[in-house]
């Protein structure tokens, strides 16, 4: 079971304004830029971020109803700030893994004393037109 909607609330206010800062560069954590489906607004969501394989994946610690995996959802994929870089992921899907076997043991063993198995996964998209860099072989 996640974690209550009021101590999202709670986050939202308080702890994830700190956190915003410090994710991007924290192991396990990234930083999540979706827009909004209404408001058209970019928002900075911290998360508990796993990769593996081009695979990203993401704890629903306040389930799968929360406004900001509806948005990633609705948009097809959104960006992370992971380890300092940004990257685009897409083919956002929820999925329910009773083992927590995308993550590494340690969350594993947190994830499972609070009930939570749901994780949104996303893969790294390939790089775009303009974020392919360009090698001169020849003068």
């Amino acid at each position: 079971m996640p974690f209550p909607r009021r101590l999202a609330k709670l986050n939202r206010i308080g702890l994830n304004r700190v956190i915003r800062h410090v994710a991007p560069w924290l192991p396990g954590f990234g930083l999540v830029l979706h827009v909004g489906r209404k408001s058209g607004q970019v928002y900075r969501t911290p998360v508990n971020l796993f990769t593996a394989d081009g695979h990203y994946t993401i704890a629903l610690t306040y389930g799968r109803d929360s406004d900001w995996v509806r948005n990633v959802q609705s948009e097809g994929g959104c960006r992370v700030v992971h380890r300092g870089r940004e990257i685009r992921l897409t083919e956002p899907r929820i999925v329910h893994d009773e083992t927590r076997s995308a993550i590494r043991p340690v969350e594993r063993f947190i994830l499972r004393r609070f009930g939570i198995a749901d994780f949104l996964v996303l893969d790294e998209a390939p790089p775009g037109p303009r974020e392919h860099r360009h090698i001169a072989t020849d003068r």
